[in-house]
């Protein structure tokens, strides 16, 4: 089994994002998404979860033990453990502009994987704003070899409709492109 974790704040897209991977991979293999939510307010933590397996999953509760996580906000990493739990060859990728020599003394964990990604950046260059979902799964796509890029973009025409699609469809091949 397959597990990913979501990190990022209310408003975001963390919740939509492992959906959107869910259904992406739906097709081959069973998945499941859900989210957790402390406080429910625009800007505060939330976490979101994604399993993907090639047989029915029964398992029903948090993520503990990810073997991937991706977080949507680097500020989280001032108040938030995003490694707890992830695997020993885990991989992490991570919204920042900032430099990797700063995010890496922020992490509890040196034996994993991680890639950066400007997702904001390219967020707000297609669709205005800093919901950075549909990026960071282009990253994530470009990360993951269980996961196509084509079947992420045909999850987010499911998804959204139209300029809307297409916008989050460009600023997804963007992250995959532009992932360090």
């Amino acid at each position: 089994m397959i597990e990913v974790r979501f990190h990022g704040r209310g408003g975001q897209g963390a919740v939509t994002a492992a959906e959107i991977l869910a259904v992406a991979v739906g097709n081959k293999k069973y998945s499941q998404s859900f989210p957790v939510f402390g406080v429910e307010r625009r800007g505060a933590p939330v976490q979101a979860f994604c399993r993907i397996d090639n047989k029915p999953i029964r398992v029903h509760q948090a993520v503990e033990s990810p073997d991937y996580v991706c977080i949507l906000d680097s500020s989280l990493l001032d108040y938030v453990d995003v490694c707890s739990g992830l695997k020993d060859d885990g991989i992490l990728i991570i919204n920042t502009n900032k430099s990797k020599d700063d995010i890496a003394k922020k992490l509890s964990r040196k034996n994993v994987k991680i890639y950066f990604v400007d997702a904001t950046s390219i967020a707000f260059k297609y669709l205005g704003k800093g919901i950075v979902n549909t990026a960071m799964l282009g990253a994530f796509a470009k990360v993951a070899d269980w996961v196509d890029k084509e079947d992420v973009e045909l999850a987010i025409r499911e998804r959204f409709i139209g300029k809307i699609a297409d916008d989050n469809i460009k600023a997804m091949n963007e992250c995959y492109d532009s992932l360090k």
